[in-house]
């Protein structure tokens, strides 16, 4: 009986759920780390291993998400992904010592304050996944620590965000919107010596604001 109950009980959830709506969005988003505070990167330069300040370039591209409103409630969840980032990156004196691309996915979970204007604010916080991949060493960078590679880790962090929605007198499903997210993510840098040595040079503190602004649709 209780079997059955429980059973009875995630059917009539998973109808109230399943009766929210849908949100597309696709935003431009301009990606800020904060280039005061990247980390310092223990790096070998000719022979002995120097702690070297790191700053990691501001980049723009397209990020869509998808969000789900859930029915008679403010709160809805909104997947954040994106085109791939590039990002170059200062090492001490050494410009464009080194590059490398990523994909932020970012879950959050959002309350929307619902009024009687057009204008819904929110807030949320979740969590972000940083996939870099395609690192690369500059040559001056190679010939000043050795380094042949460098590999970055899959790193995770807590992010925040906040924003609104606007949707104008006449529009029935499309509306535009603004929004900020900060994500406290670094990554473990580890270069590869042509001997196949392994120098751990520590982390890449990104820790990057994201300013996005864009179209929704929602049915």
């Amino acid at each position: 009986m209780l079997k059955q109950v429980a059973i009875i009980t995630l059917l009539g959830m998973s109808a109230s759920a399943m009766a929210g709506e849908w949100q597309l969005k696709l935003g431009a988003s301009a990606l800020a780390p904060q280039n005061d505070d990247n980390g310092t990167l223990n790096v070998p330069v000719g022979g002995v291993v120097t702690p070297l300040k790191a700053e990691v370039s501001n980049e723009v591209n397209f990020t869509p998400s998808v969000e789900y409103f859930f029915a008679n409630s403010p709160i809805s969840v909104e997947l954040l992904l994106a085109l791939p980032f590039e990002h170059d990156v200062n090492i001490g004196p050494i410009e464009d010592a080194a590059s490398f691309k990523h994909l932020p996915p970012t879950i959050t979970a959002k309350y929307n304050f619902k009024n009687s204007s057009r204008f819904t604010p929110y807030v949320g916080v979740g969590a972000t996944v940083v996939i870099p991949w395609d690192e690369k060493l500059s040559q001056a960078t190679k010939d000043a620590t050795g380094a042949e590679s460098l590999d970055a880790k899959v790193a995770y962090g807590v992010a925040g965000q906040v924003g609104f929605n606007f949707q104008p007198a006449d529009a029935k499903n499309w509306g535009v919107f603004v929004d900020a997210r900060y994500a406290d993510v670094k990554s473990e840098l580890t270069a590869k010596t042509a001997d196949g040595t392994k120098v751990k040079l520590g982390d890449l503190e990104v820790n990057p604001w994201v300013y996005t602004i864009g179209y929704s649709y929602k049915f």
